[in-house]
């Protein structure tokens, strides 16, 4: 059979298969399709429940100011601070993460300096990190 070239209003679909032999019938074997487990990492989920723990003490007035509630919890308050910055992060990207959809890359960019605290940058900041992986 020869193949002629293909018509431009047709579609082609590739679907690879195996032909095995059982009990004297052929059969024909899809491969199975692997699902991605995703887990979220223990240490970025651990952080976040702390930051909005913190902030939620701060908020509430427990706490005047960053400086007491690090001594209070014997840590720097550049750490305290650092980790707060994690509240600031959009709703879906909290979800997004404690799903184990982001990897760690994104989440230690969302420990810097540096990282957006708008949503809609953080969104677009996201979405590089996701097509890089």
């Amino acid at each position: 059979m020869t193949r002629g070239a293909p018509f431009p209003d047709t579609v082609t679909v590739h679907v690879p298969f195996r032909i095995v032999k059982r009990g004297g019938r052929k059969e024909m074997l899809v491969p199975t399709a692997r699902t991605v487990q995703r887990h979220a990492d223990a240490t970025f989920v651990k952080a976040l429940a702390r930051a909005f723990r913190w902030k939620q003490l701060l908020d509430t007035g427990q706490f005047s100011t960053i400086a007491d509630l690090a001594e209070r919890e014997k840590i720097s308050t550049t750490y305290l601070a650092r980790i707060l910055r994690l509240t600031l992060l959009a709703p879906d990207l909290v979800e997004k993460s404690l799903e184990g959809y982001f990897g760690t890359d994104l989440q230690k960019a969302a420990l810097q300096a540096d990282f957006p605290s708008e949503w809609e940058a953080q969104r677009s900041l996201s979405l590089a990190y996701e097509s890089a992986r």
